[in-house]
């Protein structure tokens, strides 16, 4: 089938009056509930439910049929022409997984732009654009949208979405006209106040939370740039009026502060980020928010901020009305790695020796997994303290320890050299001979360090899903490793930027170390120069604590030039879903395919070739009796996967 193509102009679309969207965004009686429960026909948040499980109770696509799907609709956002504007100068990635509610898809475009289709068919009903301009940012990214919907006025239904010029912006979900009640003109400017809150370098990629009538935001922060960069505060907001309801700092600010005790040295609470810039996880019906939190600025020196760090690189529950910290859990103690809790807290009930108890499961960069008891935070499955190596940089202290769950860790915990020829082998070999490495958690140093996992994960912002029925668990894992090294600010010179396909420099300013950093890999061939495979799909028995299996995903080389490229695994972004029929769908892999495999065996029942790369996570949902399951297909530049702006959904014939 043809894609539908964009019969108006890209950049500009009328929206009706402000009149006629301030009476269809009108004001309801406060005290809204959000509904807990999910329509099995619906994926309403970007992890479908509230609490992220990224699973439907969908049975029509199956294991014997899968391999029949084929594309039922194409639409294309303009994406790519966007991005050539005047005042725009971005690296595209689409990262969007789209919700459907009453029939209606709703999805962003990595500037932000938020697009109504009908679900059946695939049709443009309307598109809101908030016109970013005037600036440059490395990547524009935009994960999705929020829907909201009044319990008392079922026509009052707003969409919220972040924007890569700090804003948060209300719609109207029914014209695509902006809410100019909300805020001021439909947005609130999130970084203004903010010291230090750097455009470009302060911005939101995730959708925010949604809490009865409270929407709850975070931020992503260019948190390697300097020691004092701005606070990766959270906040909740009226979703009518806009009105501040709440903030929360994971950053004590004063000595007295719960978890100040943990920051030593004369300036560390001077410092900035361990922001929320991955997807916030919400209990509706305990009225808890769970807040998955990133390293402290910057990210491979903590010279300046001694001690483990609370409440960073952690889940925080926080009460959703008030903002004040009910638990938190810690999974990485001073952090200077780069280990953020890049995904987003999974909900979910959690079933062993006849004992159902509601759990919150946290994925982290290191392949750690942790089982959490939502009320508490205390460990269900066993947590323990080992020794971690030390550092040997001037003013740096690491935690002695780190915390190792009794889960199977998933990811490169053992870095070996490794080559694809004999020469290649050597060059490994004498890669890792330059390097210091005593596994994981080895410290950052000024002759250069081998990290593994590396900071892209690990598990990152593509998280995990959970068959809730089956109780189990599947994430895509990348097992990729970097190097970085410390470089003294006084020969730190004029570098800048990079490449993350090459060498990434970084200043961290206000502290006596600038960073290198780098994917090892080999040079002519472009191939990680650690033992693959390098990507995976991975599936856990939570009942069992034990690996149910484990495969390569995807490839990195045409397999008709390597007959090993299979075996072999790609990076991957974006991530899986799981349904009721026992399928879980990803894409993420270089290759640009889309594939579903059988949750309890891991066997490869389907895949398909995208347009472009498929670094998004997909979903699913039902439309006149028909299951339709949807990637955004657009690449990431990055990844250096094929570009595009397409948004394909697949059904049965």
């Amino acid at each position: 089938m043809k894609p539908r193509r964009r019969s108006r102009p890209v950049l500009t679309r009328a929206v009706p009056r402000i009149a006629l969207a301030l009476a269809l965004c009108g004001a309801a009686a406060p005290g809204t509930r959000a509904a807990a429960q999910v329509a099995p026909a619906e994926w309403t948040s970007v992890g479908r439910d509230a609490g992220g499980t990224r699973h439907a109770p969908l049975e029509q696509v199956n294991r014997d049929n899968v391999a029949q799907l084929q594309v039922a609709w194409t639409y294309r956002t303009g994406e790519l022409e966007r991005v050539k504007a005047p005042g725009l100068k971005t690296k595209v990635t689409f990262e969007c997984t789209p919700l459907v509610v009453d029939g209606v898809m709703y999805l962003s475009t990595p500037t932000a732009r938020v697009i109504a289709l009908d679900a059946k068919t695939g049709r443009e009903l309307w598109m809101h654009d908030p016109r970013l301009t005037g600036f440059a940012f490395a990547e524009g990214a935009s994960r999705g949208v929020s829907y909201w919907k009044s319990a008392e006025n079922p026509q009052e239904r707003r969409i919220f979405v972040g924007t890569l010029d700090a804003r948060l912006v209300a719609i109207d979900a029914a014209t695509g006209a902006a809410c100019a009640d909300f805020g001021k003109d439909g947005a609130i400017d999130l970084a203004a106040g903010l010291a230090n809150a750097t455009r470009g370098l302060y911005s939101v990629t995730s959708p925010p939370a949604i809490f009865g009538d409270a929407v709850i935001v975070g931020s992503a922060i260019g948190d390697n740039q300097r020691f004092d960069t701005t606070s990766g505060m959270v906040r909740a907001f009226d979703v009518r009026s806009g009105k501040l309801l709440w903030s929360w700092d994971a950053i004590p600010r004063q000595p007295g502060d719960p978890g100040a005790d943990t920051w030593r040295g004369d300036e560390a609470l001077k410092t900035g980020a361990a922001n929320v810039w991955s997807i916030i996880s919400v209990d509706v019906e305990r009225g808890l928010v769970f807040l998955p939190t990133s390293c402290p600025a910057p990210d491979f020196y903590g010279g300046k901020r001694l001690g483990n760090n609370l409440f960073a690189n952690s889940v925080v529950a926080l009460d959703a009305k008030t903002g004040k910290p009910a638990w938190h859990f810690q999974v990485v103690h001073h952090d200077v790695w780069d280990y953020d809790v890049a995904s987003q807290p999974v909900l979910f009930d959690f079933r062993r020796d006849g004992t159902t108890t509601p759990a919150v499961a946290v994925g982290t960069k290191m392949g750690h997994i942790f089982l959490l008891d939502r009320a508490n935070g205390k460990p269900l499955t066993a947590v323990e303290e080992r020794p971690v190596p030390s550092s040997d940089v001037p003013g740096e202290e690491t935690s002695p320890t780190q915390p190792f769950p009794a889960l199977p860790a998933l990811g490169l915990h053992k870095a070996e050299p490794w080559g694809s020829t004999a020469a290649e082998q050597q060059q490994a070999e004498a890669m890792f001979a330059q390097l210091r490495y005593e596994g994981i958690f080895t410290p950052p140093s000024l002759g250069g360090s081998l990290l593994a996992p590396g900071n892209v994960g690990g598990i990152n912002w593509s998280g995990m899903t959970v068959d809730t029925e089956r109780q189990i668990l599947v994430t895509n894992v990348n097992r990729v490793a970097t190097s970085v090294r410390l470089i003294p600010q006084a020969d730190y010179g004029g570098r800048s930027g990079g490449s993350r396909l090459g060498e990434e420099f970084a200043r961290q300013a206000g502290t006596p170390f600038g960073m290198a950093r780098r994917t090892l890999r080999h040079a002519a061939s472009g191939l990680p120069a650690t033992k693959p495979p390098w990507g995976t799909l991975a599936a856990i028995d939570l009942a069992a604590g034990k690996l149910l299996w484990e495969v390569p995903l995807g490839y990195t080389v045409d397999p008709k030039l390597e007959p090993r490229a299979r075996e072999w695994g790609s990076p991957n972004l974006g991530g899986a879903i799981t349904t009721a029929s026992g399928l879980v769908f990803v894409a993420a892999s270089r290759d640009g395919h889309f594939r579903a495999f059988d949750i309890e065996t891991g066997k490869g029942l389907w895949e398909a070739e995208l347009p472009a790369g498929g670094q998004a996570t997909p979903m699913t949902y039902e439309a006149d009796g028909k299951q339709y399951v949807v990637i955004c297909a657009g690449g990431h530049a990055r990844l250096g996967t094929k570009l595009g702006d397409y948004v394909v959904a697949y059904a049965l014939p």
